[in-house]
């Protein structure tokens, strides 16, 4: 029997930093992953792996996330905290808006190392929002505030319940695998791209506050992102199949692994 040769997939990681208020492990630095993520990519075949942050106050050894990068085909950044304001040259508007530097200083050595390596880079939520701030863009910190003729991007009472129209861009690389008309995504943010990084063009945009909802890169390496979260399936409420966008960046990962 054939034993098929799987894609190996980082996903990096959240963090949970020293809280003493947590009645669990209040002293320590947790992390840990999404388990809709994994499961996401391991609907197509893929392992998914976590990459721990190798930073931090009880780091040791020599691994660094450039030897994520060359053992592993691809990565994706999943969701979760606020970036800082500090992360792309401002102060935090609101104190709970403050975010999480620390994660920020990783997973940007994460996206460095993967396309320095030439592995594909794909990014969900927070991801999307972290590629555009690792190239040299910046963020609203809050759309309501920021942005208040905007729609209601998180609405906590309804979480992944949330969803409003998104327009795929013609003539873009997602509307190639998506059909280039208005779908159904959700929609749990309450940050978003205000400028867009250098180097990138947008492929899809809220239609009705031009809120940006997807990004790709324009040069040799691949990095795309989505600002909805594809890893959450509701086909039954008429949400758009983000299986095509999976596997494209899957194929994209299979090309890094056995280059021509």
């Amino acid at each position: 029997m054939t034993v098929p040769v799987r894609l190996k997939i980082g996903i990096s990681a959240c963090l949970f930093h020293p809280d003493p208020t947590r009645r669990a492990a209040p002293t320590k630095t947790l992390q840990w992953i999404e388990q809709s993520t994994a499961h996401w990519l391991m609907s197509e075949g893929a392992l998914p792996v976590m990459v721990p942050s190798p930073f931090g106050d009880t780091a040791r050894g020599e691994i660094t996330v450039d030897d994520y990068a060359e053992w592993l085909d691809g990565l994706v950044l999943h969701g979760g905290a606020d970036l800082s304001p500090v992360s792309y040259g401002e102060q935090p508007i609101k104190p709970e808006w403050s975010g999480d530097a620390v994660r920020d200083e990783y997973e940007m050595a994460l996206v460095r190392a993967f396309s320095a390596a030439g592995k594909p880079v794909f990014g969900i939520c927070r991801g999307l929002q972290l590629i555009n701030v690792a190239h040299g863009g910046t963020l609203y910190q809050d759309i309501a505030t920021q942005k208040p003729e905007a729609l209601v991007h998180r609405d906590a009472g309804r979480y992944d319940m949330n969803f409003h129209e998104v327009d795929i861009v013609p003539g873009t690389r997602l509307a190639a695998l998506v059909p280039p008309e208005r779908h159904k995504i959700n929609s749990i943010h309450h940050q978003g791209i205000k400028d867009l990084a250098p180097g990138f063009i947008v492929e899809a945009v809220s239609p009705d506050d031009g809120v940006i909802e997807a990004i790709r890169h324009e040069g040799e390496a691949w990095i795309a992102a989505v600002q909805w979260h594809p890893e959450l399936h509701f086909p039954d409420l008429g949400v758009v199949d983000d299986t095509p966008l999976l596997r494209d960046f899957l194929a994209a990962a299979r090309a890094a692994r056995n280059p021509t």
